[in-house]
């Protein structure tokens, strides 16, 4: 996303969307009453004639917020509400839908910025760095790419290989198949690094197949124990590839509630659930305050909201970090499962 203003005073920040996750932030950021500016199209008639031919005409409307929603497979926002300011020809107040895809330009305007919506946007605006992840072996691969949160499975192959009892012949090289593939994404999303992990020697041997030079150039090789979600997550934590994944904010949350559930194990400087965790806010002990997307929007449902932002703001004012998790993905899954905000402290502050 490029930020290109933001007058938080006024309320008004312009944007262009430049990645599909864009799209996700900002279904989180806009809200009902919220005026959104863009270009949309609108049948009109020619004349004031009853029979007038129509047709589609484009033009720049500002809307009130009133339904929000990703649509298309996430690749699209639609905003639909009331035009408050438009072309002459066009009825005031009448229903309009604004689509906002990659490459449309925007107007964002709110009566008020909380402080996670200013941080969010921050995120959004922030150069993203994506690595290609694999994890294979003879039979089955699966590829994914990392997000500004998480990652997202691009591809599951199964490989055609003898079975026990069933002799039956390869009818190709699956290896290749897969660094067809990885050649193929990598053009298209221009990675940092390839991550090419697998059990026992399977990398080293694909590893000596791959003749693309800007390809091989980018493979990084790991180890994992398993093709699967769980055998990516490992491949993330792999202390070998933390200088590889340096910039990952995925590989940094997933650390974090690593060391955040060591440490509730071991009763050490961790506070989880709404009491444990403000008490260490008061305290100032907090040094990163974990919480979920989801667990904000409950709050602002509540009418609850208040608090939490004067909490956020006491951990920001004391130099915490504060990080806004999903729960899509398999960290903001285990702090929902912890009361859906945790923290870690700089000392410990219970029992």
């Amino acid at each position: 996303m490029n930020l290109s203003y933001a007058d938080y005073k006024k309320g008004t920040v312009k944007l262009r969307v430049t990645d599909p996750e864009d799209l996700w932030y900002l279904s989180h950021l806009i809200e009902a009453g919220d005026l959104v500016t863009g270009t949309t199209t609108r049948k009109m008639k020619l004349g004031t004639d009853e029979n007038a031919p129509t047709v589609k005409k484009t033009f720049t409307a500002t809307i009130a917020a009133e339904m929000i929603e990703l649509a298309g497979a996430g690749n699209s926002l639609r905003v639909n509400g009331r035009i408050k300011a438009g072309p002459e020809e066009v009825p005031k107040d009448s229903y309009q839908a604004l689509e906002v895809g990659v490459g449309s330009e925007c107007t964002l305007t709110k009566k008020h910025w909380e402080s996670y919506q200013k941080q969010k946007l921050r995120e959004a605006a922030e150069k993203k760095y994506t690595y290609l992840l694999c994890v294979f072996d003879r039979e089955e691969a699966l590829i994914a790419l990392t997000k500004h949160q998480g990652y997202k499975i691009l591809l599951q192959l199964a490989g055609e290989v003898p079975q026990k009892g069933n002799l039956r012949e390869v009818k190709s090289d699956f290896q290749q198949e897969i660094i067809q593939v990885l050649e193929q994404y990598a053009e298209r999303y221009q990675p940092e690094q390839v991550i090419l992990a697998s059990p026992a020697f399977y990398k080293e041997d694909a590893f000596k197949k791959i003749h693309n030079p800007a390809l091989k150039k980018k493979i990084v090789l790991a180890s994992c124990s398993e093709v699967s979600e769980r055998g990516l997550d490992e491949v993330m934590r792999q202390p070998e590839l933390e200088r590889t994944l340096h910039a990952s904010k995925a590989r940094k949350e997933i650390m974090m509630v690593d060391e955040l559930l060591q440490e509730i194990q071991q009763e050490g400087a961790a506070a989880y659930g709404w009491k444990e965790v403000h008490h260490a806010v008061e305290t100032g002990a907090v040094r990163v305050l974990l919480l979920t997307q989801e667990y904000i929007q409950q709050r602002r449902a509540d009418g609850n909201y208040a608090e939490l932002d004067e909490l956020m703001a006491a951990v920001d004012a004391a130099q915490g970090e504060i990080h806004i998790l999903s729960v899509r993905d398999e960290a903001g899954k285990k702090i929902a499962g912890l009361g859906s905000i945790a923290a870690l402290l700089r000392y410990k502050t219970w029992g």
